[in-house]
């Protein structure tokens, strides 16, 4: 299927719901991923004696094939260097300094790892402080700020899960025990503009928070009832912004299978897993669990409810609420690429290369008459990066001069 993580949930829905139509009776659900097989290969000069695409397979498309030209000018056109600008327009949203937000994404990535410390299915089984996770060392360095690289999924695994759906006449002919059937209760889909600077806002998900309240209804209206939860974990924000959609604590238990980075696997079959090890602790004894997941910039969003009761209810079989989402978005600010004046923050990064070095800053700022666009803080210009990285407070709405480089790119410098 195409690429990205909430692809298993989607299909695992979709097959319940083509039982649910009676065109089919039992699917499989498939999924593997070797990136680091390919990985290394390639480094090796190795070539893989794997299957070809067909000549007429299209080309798998990611969301940088979306972006604007100026975002891959600038290197905010990958998953790793997008989502930082949640990270920070929602932890301002949310009244954090800098330093609290990092602290609350530690202990939430730590509790990751200490439950994929546990699985023997995790590709990377070690329980990690707060601190080893978000203090940057030549191990764990920087990548785009503030996330190292032990917070930041993790894509060099070979990993497979399949999974199998069927009809609750077709299990019991099977010999299925009741004790072992887990059941599809329901869920729901929606998505973001691709271009993630088509966007209204860097906040929150109006497409998160679509799917997040079906889930929570079918519940019975509070995410406190469920028993077991999986929230997708390609970067701290997604989780942080879900569980505040969910109405739980910062200590929420966050996975049943370890996360993003650390099991591994976010090309596009994590939640497969994710979903296995949901269905093992169902039988293990709890009652009711939710599986959310998301693709692409914070894009394309799924949630799915398993509970060990069968429903009441038949299947949903409308299940995108993408006019909900919809319903909650305000206006869009124009796009420039020419601006001069004041702009303000409304988000922003700093990119690292791999030897830990500042490359740039990148802002989203709000000029004069309210437009967005894109500008360029240069490596050199130590006053405004230390601006941007200040950990007691935020940078987020502060005023700065935009100018325009010898290259057309748009700088900006803090007032």
């Amino acid at each position: 299927g195409p690429v990205g993580g909430e692809s298993p949930i989607r299909f695992i829905h979709e097959a319940a719901k083509r039982i649910a139509r009676g065109e089919a009776v039992v699917a499989a659900i498939c999924g593997a991923e070797a990136q680091s097989t390919a990985t290394k290969a390639e480094r090796a000069g190795v070539t893989l004696p794997w299957t070809p695409f067909a000549h007429d397979a299209p080309e798998p498309l990611r969301g940088a094939n979306y972006q604007k030209p100026i975002a891959t000018t600038l290197g905010v056109a990958k998953p790793v260097t997008v989502y930082p600008f949640y990270e920070a327009a929602a932890a301002a949203h949310w009244g954090q300094t800098p330093r609290q937000a990092q602290q609350e994404s530690g202990e939430l990535w730590s509790r990751y790892s200490k439950v994929a410390a546990d699985n023997p299915e995790a590709w990377l089984k070690r329980a990690y402080t707060p601190e080893a996770i978000t203090t940057p060392t030549p191990e764990n360095r920087l990548i785009a700020w503030p996330y190292t690289k032990l917070m930041v999924a993790n894509p060099m695994v070979n990993q497979a899960a399949a999974i199998l759906v069927t009809s609750l006449a077709k299990a019991r002919a099977a010999g299925i025990p009741e004790d072992r059937m887990v059941h599809i209760q329901g869920g729901a889909s929606a998505e973001e503009p691709r271009d993630y600077l088509d966007r209204d806002q860097y906040v929150e998900s109006h497409a998160q928070n679509a799917v997040l309240k079906v889930a929570m209804a079918l519940a019975g209206g509070h995410g406190s009832a469920f028993d077991a939860i999986e929230l997708y974990s390609c970067f701290p924000v997604v989780p942080k912004m879900a569980r505040r959609t969910l109405g739980l604590g910062a200590d929420v238990q966050p996975t049943v299978a370890g996360g993003l980075t650390f099991f591994g696997a976010p090309l596009n079959d994590y939640m497969a897993h994710a979903a296995c090890a949901m269905v093992r602790r169902l039988r293990a004894g709890a009652r009711l669990g939710l599986l959310y997941s998301q693709g692409g910039f914070v894009t394309k969003h799924h949630a799915l409810v398993l509970s060990r009761e069968a429903a009441a209810h038949p299947l949903a079989q409308d299940t995108n609420v993408q006019a909900e989402a919809d319903r909650d978005r305000k206006p869009v600010p124009a796009f420039v690429t020419n601006a001069s004046g004041t702009g303000t923050v409304e988000s922003f990064t700093v990119i690292y290369g791999r030897g830990g070095q500042i490359e740039h800053g990148v802002v989203i700022l709000r000029t004069a008459d309210n437009a967005r666009a894109l500008a360029r803080v240069p490596a050199d210009d130590t006053a405004t990066l230390a601006h941007l990285m200040d950990q007691d407070r935020t940078p987020v709405g502060s005023t700065g001069a935009i100018s325009t480089a010898g290259d057309g790119v748009l700088e900006w410098r803090v007032a």
